[in-house]
């Protein structure tokens, strides 16, 4: 126990617990003055029985409770948070066993830590592919008891160069993407989802349409698919949208996996502000898999509504998207605010605009933390209707409104990681000649070095000759501050 205090220290104190107990870790390890440290002993200590025990009220049933169990919230969000991002260092049939534990007492547990222990359990997960079932794979408990005996990942990639996903797995890359309906870009920018396109444009929405293929739906569901398109596009009453909403969820519920491709037939997101906000409030089913059907709705009735907003969003349309991402946050993050910041055009005001609400409003500090992470210094992945994809790029396209949208996200009190940081410096510098009498990337600069002076102390000199070729009201004094670090 004694040996874990230091990192228990920083999950109480920290502002950003994660990234430092990360690097307290690595520390450990390396120390050779520290040979008791492994991470199998501290998950055996936060999984061991205590004397407290939890009494059920309903049942007069009592049960001991873990160690990690009587400690504050807050600090069970931040251990789970940790573990989840330094997973490969712990054995995920522990880590497994420790969420589903914690999940266990659903009843009174608090929110961010029931989202955290689902995040380390989908993180440690397999998914169940139904259509490799028929190959003789050993036993899930077999893999995890095997983890440590398996090739690093640099070699498995090594190994898959020759095009299939694993060499001991008839696979191949373009079969696993095929079932996966999230696009993944690559560092260059290519994408593995294999998409035929129709170079014809529709000027009347400013859309181009996409030759998607759909002769797994069978002609039944295309029918009825055509009827609602129609339907969608008429407003009547509210009592009548809400029925068709019904019919809509009921028919994509019955085809399952390919409510996705139905929600592209049926194209809700070019009915009026005031019918998406009645389909959005009524499509809720409860579901538990927020890259199905939560993210399906997302991204094929908000987000085309949204990629093309050029003026400020109805107050309908943006009360709605409200309420469903609060229920919805790793959907909103996938399915919505991922596509939206890699707009190939780069956010305007507008959009800028309604992703501050979104994050401000429905997201955790720690979220956010996490997602500017990714969105920074990670493998963006997002989902969206083929039919949209053109509208997105891979990269960022730097415009004065997300630096707009950084402060903002800044002065929300987020707590930065240190590669973030220096991903935001180095566009910092590359962009001072571009936007010098920039006022809006003035007053980021400052905020940065107001928000993470500590972080910033290695580009002192960097951020001063970069500064120094800028034009705006808050020069003088963003170089002020930089002098004082």
């Amino acid at each position: 126990m004694d040996s874990w205090v230091p990192l228990f220290d920083i999950f109480l104190n920290s502002p950003c617990p994660e990234t430092e107990a990360s690097h307290w870790l690595n520390q450990s390890f390396n120390a050779s003055s520290t040979p008791t440290i492994t991470t199998n002993s501290l998950l055996s200590l936060l999984s061991k029985p205590t004397n407290a025990v939890l009494t059920d009220s309903s049942s007069s049933q009592t049960k001991r409770i873990m160690w990690i169990q009587t400690l504050p919230n807050s600090i069970q969000y931040r251990v789970l948070s940790f573990l989840t991002l330094e997973h490969r260092r712990f054995c995920g049939k522990n880590l497994a066993k420790l969420a589903r534990n914690v999940l266990n007492e659903a009843e009174g547990l608090d929110l961010w830590v029931k989202k955290a222990a689902h995040q380390l359990l989908d993180k440690v997960s397999e998914p169940n592919y139904e259509w490799v079932s028929c190959l003789k794979l050993d036993s899930e408990e077999e893999r995890f008891e095997n983890e440590f005996e398996s090739l690093p990942d640099w070699l498995k990639d090594e190994a898959s160069a020759n095009g299939s996903l694993l060499p001991w797995l008839p696979i191949s890359r373009d079969e696993l993407n095929s079932h996966m309906p999230i696009g993944t870009y690559n560092e260059h920018g290519n994408s593995f989802m294999d998409i035929k396109e129709d170079e014809e444009e529709n000027t009347n929405d400013g859309m181009r349409e996409v030759n998607a293929v759909y002769d797994h739906i069978n002609s039944e569901t295309k029918e009825m698919a055509a009827s609602f398109k129609t339907r969608v596009l008429t407003f009547e009453s509210a009592s009548k949208s809400v029925c068709l909403t019904k019919e809509i969820r009921k028919l994509c519920m019955e085809r399952g996996a390919d409510s996705l491709t139905i929600l592209g037939l049926i194209e809700p997101w070019k009915a009026d502000d005031e019918n998406v906000s009645i389909l959005v409030s009524n499509l809720l089913n409860g579901s538990d898999d927020e890259l199905g059907w939560p993210s399906h709705v997302l991204c094929s009735v908000v987000l085309p509504k949204l990629l093309v907003l050029e003026e400020p969003a109805s107050r309908v349309l943006v009360t709605s998207t409200l309420e469903y991402c609060k229920l919805h946050q790793r959907a909103t993050v996938y399915a919505l605010l991922f596509p939206l910041i890699l707009r190939k055009e780069g956010i305007n005001k507008a959009i800028s605009d309604v992703i501050t609400r979104i994050i401000k409003e429905c997201l955790h500090s720690a979220h956010i933390s996490s997602f500017c992470h990714t969105l920074l210094c990670g493998e963006r992945k997002f989902m969206c209707l083929p039919c949209h994809l053109f509208l997105i790029s891979h990269e960022l396209v730097w415009t004065e409104s997300l630096f707009n949208l950084l402060q903002n996200i800044l002065n929300h009190n987020v707590h930065l990681t240190q590669d973030s940081v220096d991903k935001v410096v180095h566009k910092i510098r590359e962009s001072a000649g571009r936007f010098s009498k920039s006022l809006k990337f003035g007053n980021l600069v400052l905020c940065l070095v107001n928000k993470c002076g500590p972080l910033l102390k290695p580009y002192k000199l960097l951020l001063i000759e970069a500064v120094e070729g800028t034009h705006t009201l808050v020069t003088k004094s963003i170089l002020s501050k930089l002098d004082t670090l």
